[in-house]
């Protein structure tokens, strides 16, 4: 069995991991860490747990993190690269579902996130955990970045395009859109029901943080750099991400056979038929991302249509997955969930 600690197993992502976590045959839950809720069951505040959970929060100094196998933090940004030395230290190995280690560059990291970076020497080492473009490189990390929701769901769409080199890399476009716990489970007015109900607004355009991730994935898969326009949207929904991508072709292609056979054997992206609109709901709850390819009118310009759940293939479910690629496990294990619907 694989030991686990969770830290901060309080907010929506955290109670995700542990949805996914408490059903995982090869996992064993030691430690879910909150400082604000110690002494209380997890199983109190989340009653969806009762039965699959058995665990009391902890304070990560009562925790015992260091005799786990993996620690996950789902923790705001600045938290998991104070601890991870530490862990890594003591021969664990560190999924971190915050930004702390996701930007390789550390200036452009600190510009974005606003704080003086606690270890800079992991991130050199740190692996980008997207399963379709690195699993080598995380079976064997020490230290793994989980991708944010936003570039999940952003990244997947365009990667087939961008590896082919069949686009005008320097004008991409990607107009998302996510539900309202994207934001996280914390009091905010923007995210108070009658703020966010029935309106659907714009934000972070003249830049978002998950813009110099993006920029820097897709910068990858094509060797060079790219030029990206990200336009992140609220909408009154709970779960899901929408990604509507733009970008204009420079050579012609089959783009059907194109997404298919990039994503051949691929377990968690599914590439819709032709003429296809995938909708949020048809991946709610689980870890699937589904992607749909248009060429309107048969001119020069690619649509993709790219929807996850955020707070699995965009967070938890990926984490999971990241895990299992980690440890030589079934890379579906715990994952093989059908989507909720309604």
């Amino acid at each position: 069995m694989i030991k686990v600690g969770v830290v901060g197993g309080t907010g929506y992502t955290g109670v995700e991991l542990l949805r996914l976590l408490s059903r995982h045959p090869q996992v064993e839950l030691v430690a879910i860490t909150s400082r604000g809720e110690a002494g209380m069951a997890v199983s109190d505040m989340f009653p969806s747990l009762r039965g699959r959970v058995g665990l009391k929060f902890v304070t990560p100094q009562d925790a015992a993190l260091d005799k786990c196998d993996a620690v996950f933090f789902a923790t705001p940004n600045g938290i998991a690269m104070q601890q991870a030395a530490g862990l890594v230290a003591a021969g664990v190995r560190v999924i971190d579902l915050a930004a702390d280690f996701r930007i390789s560059d550390i200036a452009e990291w600190e510009k974005w996130y606003g704080m003086t970076h606690a270890a800079p020497d992991l991130v050199a080492e740190a692996v980008y955990g997207l399963p379709e473009t690195s699993r080598e490189q995380i079976r064997t990390a020490r230290v793994l970045a989980n991708p944010g929701c936003y570039p999940t769901s952003v990244q997947l769409g365009f990667l087939p395009l961008v590896e082919a080199g069949v686009v005008d890399l320097a004008h991409l476009i990607a107009d998302a859109k996510s539900g309202v716990s994207g934001a996280g489970r914390k009091a905010e007015v923007p995210t108070l029901f009658s703020e966010s109900a029935d309106s659907f607004k714009a934000y972070g355009v003249s830049g978002h943080r998950h813009l110099p991730e993006i920029r820097q994935g897709l910068t990858r898969f094509a060797g060079q750099p790219v030029g990206l326009t990200f336009v992140p949207h609220l909408t009154p929904m709970i779960r899901g991400i929408h990604a509507t991508l733009y970008a204009r072709l420079t050579k012609d292609v089959d783009l059907q056979a194109l997404y298919e056979q990039r994503f051949a054997g691929e377990p968690f992206v599914d590439v819709m038929p032709q003429g296809s609109h995938p909708e949020t709901r048809s991946v709610r709850a689980s870890n699937m991302c589904r992607i749909a390819v248009h060429r309107p009118q048969g001119g020069d310009t690619v649509v993709v249509l790219s929807v996850i759940d955020n707070l699995v293939k965009g967070a938890a479910g990926q984490a999971v997955q990241n895990l299992n690629i980690m440890f030589g496990i079934e890379e579906s294990t715990a994952l093989d969930i059908v989507p909720v619907s309604p």
